[in-house]
């Protein structure tokens, strides 16, 4: 074998290697990219019960009502309680409502949580759009502090015409705050310790 065929056959094999590299970090890459593009995803379609995200609230308002219950919930390894401040709303179907959820921190050491959320029945969440809300933020509560949180949301019109939703009345939107664990060196120093 002359030295040419050997260049060659090393050149080929690496390509081969950097490709093979390339493969490796690109799936790397997507894995750590899946959770954020679910979420997007499902914020954009209302997959999975997920409501959707608005930056302004409906161009029409309908004579017909829908009651909204809250809900909500904390996993056992968070020390806090976490309440609607009302449980129940009557909102006009593309009316911009705004609503509170409050927590309060159990514990003796500041704590991390953070929500997610989902709408229920299934069939409604498409419809079901939130300009602003708490969840996916983490929020820090000092020991005993609470804090009131809001959720400012409306009821697409377009469900009126939707077979699968035309006669739903009601709607519940479900929070549940799970323990994040990252340092709180910072509140413990002064930093945002809620109110």
């Amino acid at each position: 074998m002359t030295d040419t065929q050997n260049n060659k056959k090393q050149g080929a094999k690496n390509v081969v290697a950097l490709l093979l590299v390339g493969l490796v970090a690109g799936m790397v890459g997507l894995s750590f990219a899946a959770v954020p593009l679910y979420r997007i995803f499902c914020q954009a379609t209302g997959y999975n019960g997920t409501p959707k995200r608005a930056n302004r609230g409906a161009d029409e308002v309908l004579d017909r009502t829908m009651t909204v219950r809250f809900d909500a919930n904390v996993d056992k390894h968070l020390d806090w309680s976490f309440v609607p401040v009302k449980k129940k709303m009557e909102v006009k179907i593309g009316e911009t409502a705004l609503a509170f959820f409050k927590a309060t921190n159990h514990s003796d050491h500041p704590i991390i949580g953070s929500a997610i959320f989902n709408v229920s029945p299934q069939q409604i969440a498409p419809y079901f759009n939130k300009i602003q809300c708490f969840c996916f933020t983490k929020q820090t509560l000092a020991p005993g502090a609470s804090k009131e949180m809001p959720v400012t949301f409306f009821v697409d019109p377009k469900m009126a015409d939707d077979i699968d939703t035309e006669n739903l009345s009601e709607v519940t939107l479900s929070y549940t705050f799970y323990r994040n664990d990252e340092p709180v060196a910072e509140v413990a120093r002064g930093g945002n310790s809620g109110s």
